[in-house]
């Protein structure tokens, strides 16, 4: 049998993907490389990537979800979870799982090796992340996503909305 279904994605192809370097536009020791391994196999509503942290980096930046769930399973080396204030040493094994709306995090790589985990999470038309540490929010769709200081935006009570 030579044909692989789609469905599949086998562990060379995986090692053989390009990383793509990313880095959190509010934090400059972002660091990350990913391999997505969902949209490898044509994946829409869940994302699913192979992260890959390098020593004396971070994932992002410290931040909130108001819609989306997200997971992190770490593979190999070690980071320090930063979760809703608490920093905590994770190594391979440890499950983080966020549900919303999310409590803060963030994962940095203090250590000598690269920290390298599975991280998914959902795909939704509209998320809304905060950034409580800068007083920014990041509001997305599907197209464009922005992000605005907490000072910068009128806000109101839903009890203020006449419909």
């Amino acid at each position: 049998m030579t044909d692989k279904p789609e469905a599949l994605l086998r562990a060379a192809e995986i090692a053989d993907a390009e990383e793509i370097k990313t880095q959190h536009p509010l934090n400059p020791n972002s660091e990350v490389y990913i391999r997505s391994l969902s949209e490898a196999v044509g994946m829409q509503r869940v994302g699913v990537h192979l992260a890959r942290v390098p020593a004396g980096k971070e994932s992002l930046e410290y931040h909130t979800h108001h819609y989306e769930e997200e997971f992190l399973y770490i593979l190999s080396g070690r980071g320090i979870a930063d979760i809703d204030g608490q920093e905590i040493e994770v190594g391979p094994g440890d499950f983080l799982g966020f549900k919303v709306p999310s409590v803060g995090h963030n994962l940095r790589n203090p250590f000598d090796e690269d920290l390298v985990y599975l991280m998914g999470g959902e795909r939704r038309e509209f998320e809304v992340a905060d950034f409580p540490r800068l007083k920014k929010r990041l509001i997305r769709d599907r197209e464009k996503a922005w992000i605005v200081h907490e000072g910068d935006v009128d806000v109101f009570e839903h009890s203020d909305v006449k419909e």
